[in-house]
């Protein structure tokens, strides 16, 4: 499945939009050691391009659901993100300059790396299975989720030792 448009075969004229609509197969995330797929595997794409006086607006929007594990509880997790992105790209413009699109190579658009790096850019710092995960008891494993609980006579970890006799002799 191609996953470029190719902007020679538009033929845009100046305030013409041209949309396509590609079903795109993005690549897992893996984040912290854990894999995040994308649901359903084929996402549908919208890519709106009009021409601006010689340069390309190229916008593009996806609504996408990410599985995984949650980062605390290690249960399943799904986020949904709606993705709404924009680029200018001006062919004349120098390579590395912010008026040239990265995604643009060639003449072709890369649809597929552009919309795997916007949909990167709004994932939360943690997936969770919902805002309020308890997570794993540090202790014993359990989800606390599911069976809160605290170990009240659980001994001190050794090497906090010395930091307990150096409290020990200030006071």
């Amino acid at each position: 499945m191609d996953a470029t448009i190719d902007l020679r075969q538009l033929r845009l004229r100046p305030g013409e939009i041209r949309r396509e609509r590609l079903d795109l197969e993005l690549e897992p995330f893996v984040l912290g050691g854990q894999r995040y797929e994308t649901r359903p595997r084929s996402v549908p794409v919208e890519v709106a391009l009009s021409d601006a006086s010689g340069a390309l607006v190229l916008d593009l929007d996806l609504e996408v659901e990410l599985t995984g594990p949650c980062m605390r509880c290690l249960g399943s997790a799904a986020i949904d993100r709606d993705v709404s992105v924009r680029e200018f790209h001006d062919p004349d413009a120098p390579p590395g300059d912010d008026l040239r699109s990265d995604y643009v190579v060639s003449d072709r658009l890369d649809v597929g790396r552009w919309a795997r790096d916007a949909l990167a850019l709004e994932l939360p710092d943690q997936i969770l299975c919902r805002p309020d995960c308890a997570g794993l008891c540090p202790v014993c494993g359990k989800d606390l989720n599911v069976e809160p609980h605290e170990h009240a006579d659980r001994e001190p970890d050794p090497r906090w030792a010395a930091l307990a006799e150096l409290k020990e002799s200030l006071e």
